[in-house]
């Protein structure tokens, strides 16, 4: 008996394996919704294992190099720093410049103390007993002449006999350094004349007059000289009497006797030692004429 023989279309056929591949699909999907991390984890080591996945180093095993520094080269011995070396020259010297500094203040006032004496030999014999004063007030010579024999009364004017001292005198001066201020002083008599207007003018006026025949004499170099004038404001004696009055009216002469100095304000080293083995005995005090 002949069998029946059925035919189905191609299509049908290819749908039909479609079909079981979607269904398969869906199957992995699921089955991959369900993972057992343990599961998972094993099979993941046994794979790593099998197909040579190289295992990682723990952190504690450091990776261990070499080092082409140390292979050719070692630290020397360690040696003084420039900055101690300085520093210790400096504690070294410290004692020496102290030592100069006090010999260089006791010098200073020797010398102001010779400037003194010698000024005051040459007011002594040529202006009259009271006329002029001489104090020392640490490095500097500070001569007070009195307007007694030096300027008329109220006039800047200076007499004949004081300008012939004051030419000897800026040939002391031109032998020593430093600067001379010369400062003018009044009483507390108010002036109002056609050449002065006030005290302040006359001060200055007769500080000025004293400057130029310092510089006549061609003794002194003008830039030495500093010129001031200070009225009535700093007086010796109350004003209130003729004599107190009389002893405010003055010229001051402040003279520096400090040796050449350095844009510091210092000797240098070598100047110092130089004067070091000269030096003096102290003078005697120096009382006013």
């Amino acid at each position: 008996m002949a069998q029946k023989q059925t035919n189905i279309p191609a299509w049908m056929v290819t749908y039909a394996d479609l079909m079981s591949l979607l269904l398969c699909f869906f199957v992995l999907l699921l089955s991959f919704a369900e993972i057992d991390a343990q599961k998972f984890r094993r099979v993941a080591d046994e794979l790593s294992k099998a197909f040579g996945v190289q295992r990682d180093i723990e952190a504690m095993q450091v990776p261990m190099g070499t080092s082409a520094t140390l292979q050719h080269f070692s630290p020397a011995t360690p040696d003084r720093t420039l900055l101690e070396e300085v520093r210790q020259r400096t504690m070294q010297q410290q004692p020496q410049l102290e030592s100069m500094r006090s010999m260089l203040e006791t010098q200073q006032r020797q010398r102001s103390l010779q400037v003194a004496s010698r000024v005051e030999a040459l007011l002594e014999s040529s202006l009259p007993e009271g006329v002029a004063e001489i104090t020392v007030d640490e490095y500097r010579v500070v001569v007070r002449i009195a307007e007694n024999g030096t300027f008329g009364s109220g006039t800047a004017t200076v007499t004949p006999a004081f300008a012939s001292v004051l030419q000897e005198l800026a040939t002391l001066l031109g032998d020593l350094t430093g600067t001379v201020s010369i400062d003018g002083h009044t009483d507390n008599v108010p002036i109002r004349t056609a050449q002065f207007r006030s005290n302040w003018d006359l001060s200055a006026m007769r500080a000025a007059s004293v400057a130029n025949v310092l510089v006549e004499s061609g003794e002194i170099a003008p830039g030495r000289l500093l010129i001031q004038g200070f009225a009535e404001t700093r007086p010796l004696a109350a004003n209130d009497t003729p004599d107190g009055r009389a002893v405010n009216r003055r010229v001051e002469l402040t003279i520096d006797a400090t040796t050449p100095f350095d844009e510091r304000g210092e000797r240098s080293m070598d100047a110092l030692q130089a004067d070091s083995p000269a030096i003096s005995p102290p003078l005697a005090a120096v009382t006013p004429l």
